[in-house]
């Protein structure tokens, strides 16, 4: 299945722009897919059950809080936090790190799998990134699932040097162990055989889409929760998306330096 878009050079050297011809927040006239969406209250994932659901897909949804998946801030407007009524959307309560809960969202025909977990920690566990994908990676090879994106952050993997100096020392300090979950949670989804790409959103926001979204060799900027969910729904739908194999890095429209913001904002708690 084929979700149009254009990758197109933008700066010469360190920077290219993944330009989608359609708007978040319109039909798609592409096939319709059987999209899986893990860790579905998340911010981000709230944008991408919106988004699918809005592109005429079916999603399925795994997560632990399933009154949670609300329409997003971003791009939801006015609807913002109201709950997601669609008879396309199955979400299912359960646990990432139970393989028999995963296995529920398999139960149905999936095309596409977007990995989308996070969490404290303190509140899931060291490893929770790691072994929930350990879970679906596996559930996917079961049942011939080949595709998938997987949303981790700049500064993980080979990325490090392209967080700023004061994010790279929180990834040394308070944000060491979630990091250690990152990369490994990378690293099993680079030997997984699969046809995945990794995606390392800069500084998050809760604005609305801009549509565009930056491809970063250097320092990434900071880009809406709504663009890394169209970035993560081309990843899945689109058979030519040319970041197949590979973790860019993504950030707005000019970003080339960002500050991690940890404002209640930057979480849509206003």
């Amino acid at each position: 299945m084929k979700f149009t878009a254009i990758a197109t050079a933008l700066l010469a050297d360190s920077t290219s722009a993944f330009v989608a011809t359609k708007s978040p927040s319109s039909s798609s006239t592409a096939l319709q897919a059987n999209i899986a969406v893990f860790g579905a209250s998340g911010l981000t994932a709230q944008e991408c059950v919106y988004q699918a659901l809005k592109d005429g897909d079916s999603v399925f949804g795994l997560t632990r809080n399933p009154a949670n998946v609300v329409v997003p801030k971003g791009s939801g407007g006015a609807d913002a936090d109201k709950p997601i009524v669609d008879d396309k959307l199955t979400v299912i309560g359960g646990d990432v790190t139970n393989a028999a809960d995963v296995a529920k969202v398999f139960e149905n025909d999936i095309d596409g799998v977007i990995v989308a977990l996070g969490g404290k920690t303190s509140d899931v566990g060291d490893s929770m990134l790691t072994d929930g994908t350990i879970n679906i990676i596996s559930a996917m090879k079961a049942k011939g699932v080949k595709r998938m994106a997987v949303v981790t952050s700049i500064g993980a993997g080979d990325s490090k040097d392209q967080a700023p100096f004061a994010f790279k020392i929180l990834m040394m300090t308070v944000m060491k162990k979630i990091f250690n979950d990152k990369n490994n949670q990378e690293k099993a989804v680079e030997e997984s055989g699969l046809e995945y790409c990794i995606v390392r959103p800069g500084g998050l926001t809760v604005d609305a889409p801009t549509g565009v979204i930056n491809v970063i060799d250097g320092e990434a900027g900071s880009i809406p929760r709504a663009d890394v969910a169209q970035f993560c729904l081309e990843a899945v739908k689109d058979a030519e998306f040319p970041y197949i194999g590979k973790a860019p890095c993504i950030s707005s429209v000019g970003g080339t330096s960002w500050v991690k913001d940890r404002s209640a904002s930057a979480r849509g708690q206003a």
